[in-house]
């Protein structure tokens, strides 16, 4: 499963920004979905996960309040809505697909399927 990820940009602090994240053709399976990203110099975090049912989520401790991933499985997307974006925030964000939902936690999970990522930059 190829995923594409798309929505980043450049911002100011306390913007808000939509990613999205499909995959490059339909599959039959539904997959538990997650965005990770990974600031300069740092090593890849978990931000969210969602279950392939859309039932449960996951958040980092840092974007809770801030952070609302969603899937719209009719369309085949998963969403995250970054508001309050902080300068801390800067990173590549990526989408991944297919951990086992019981081995996901806000400190990680083993995901399958990776995305390409999309950078959000956010500025002063």
């Amino acid at each position: 499963v190829q995923l594409q990820a798309s929505g980043g940009g450049l911002v100011q602090a306390g913007d808000s920004l939509r990613l999205s994240c499909e995959p490059s053709e339909r599959t039959p399976t539904r997959y538990n979905m997650a965005w990770f990203r990974q600031a300069p110099g740092k090593d890849r975090e978990l931000v969210a996960a969602i279950s392939a049912d859309a039932y449960s989520t996951v958040y980092a401790d840092s974007v809770k309040g801030r952070f609302t991933i969603s899937r719209d499985n009719i369309k085949n997307t998963l969403y995250l809505q970054v508001d309050s974006l902080k300068i801390g925030d800067t990173a590549v964000y990526y989408c991944a697909a297919g951990a086992s939902w019981r081995t996901v936690t806000p400190r990680g999970a083993e995901f399958r399927y990776w995305g390409q990522g999309t950078l959000v930059t956010v500025s002063s």
